[in-house]
């Protein structure tokens, strides 16, 4: 059975960050690849919101 810790995300603030920053370049680098495609323009677009989102509700500790 999972503990509470196995179920959450991972609570390091840098690593967080680590997490986001490489999905955003995974995410850019595809673009480049592909050309602008309006589905991976919305996702870095989410994903750029969801990290200022976080930033706020961390105080900018991100």
């Amino acid at each position: 059975m999972e503990t509470q810790s196995e179920r959450s995300p991972e609570s390091n603030p840098a690593k967080v960050e680590e997490h986001i920053k490489s999905a955003q370049q995974i995410l850019k680098a595809l673009q480049a690849k592909i050309g602008e495609h309006p589905e991976i323009g919305a996702a870095i677009t989410k994903l750029e919101m969801a990290l200022n989102d976080l930033a706020i509700q961390t105080g900018g500790l991100l």
